[in-house]
């Protein structure tokens, strides 16, 4: 299926807190979204590959995917090099994505920035016709995607653009916590996390709120964007009310 907006994630979970709001936006327009994650997450401290997979079935149904696939990638070692990029190329031209959505350029987990260099990396590669890769056997034709942009993770980035995401801001909720071993959690058979308390769920609501704010909604989604952006009609302004 030919994609008009592919997010990937480093992590299950990565893309429900960075950009589900979008995805789920998207989908109210008609269009035809999906995920791939780069990895199953298996070095997360708590849950096991078994949950994480059930929960990220679970928060796929909330976002209402067109598709969701895992590259099974190393967690916390896959790298920007040919092997991997190669894989990521597979996946781009086979759901062909008008816009890719990757994790944060840098952030509090290595693995995040890495995910966005071999994106964006990947994303050029794939547009080249002398990169030859193969799905069910068969050659797969270039794809170049018109717009990589990287959604804002746990640490703050400043936005290029900020998106309106306050029609789905409860949607986006629930599928994070479709993530049921992972936040907001009252399992004490596992360790306390980073994100497993209350206080980090109520980070990415304010988080929402602060980005809202700057163009006068409610709740919306940063992005970062190493191209440069063009209207063609000022309709698309969403107007901050002042």
């Amino acid at each position: 299926m030919k994609l008009d907006i592919l997010a990937f994630g480093a992590h299950p979970d990565d893309v429900e807190l960075g950009c589900s709001g979008v995805l789920m936006m998207a989908k109210l327009q008609g269009k035809h979204t999906g995920v791939v994650d780069l990895t199953m997450g298996e070095l997360g401290t708590r849950g096991t590959i078994q949950t994480r997979h059930i929960e990220s079935i679970a928060a796929t149904t909330v976002m209402q995917l067109d598709v969701r696939e895992n590259l099974e990638l190393p967690d916390g070692f896959f790298q920007n090099e040919k092997e991997h990029q190669l894989e990521v190329i597979r996946a781009i031209r086979k759901y062909q994505p008008e816009i890719i959505l990757c994790n944060a350029p840098s952030d509090r987990h290595p693995d995040h920035g890495r995910g966005a260099r071999l994106l964006q990396e990947a994303s050029f590669l794939s547009g080249l016709r002398k990169v030859e890769t193969t799905e069910d056997g068969i050659l797969q034709e270039p794809w170049k995607p018109k717009y990589v942009f990287s959604y804002i993770q746990d640490r703050y980035l400043q936005p290029n653009f900020v998106f309106d995401i306050t029609a789905v801001i409860d949607r986006k909720i629930g599928a994070i916590k479709a993530y049921s071993t992972q936040f907001d959690s009252p399992d004490k058979s596992e360790p306390q996390t980073y994100i497993s308390t209350p206080d980090f769920l109520e980070s990415i609501i304010y988080r929402a709120k602060m980005f809202g704010k700057m163009i006068g909604v409610p709740y919306a989604e940063g992005f970062i964007s190493d191209k440069m952006i063009g209207i063609s009609s000022f309709d698309a302004l969403v107007q901050h009310i002042t």
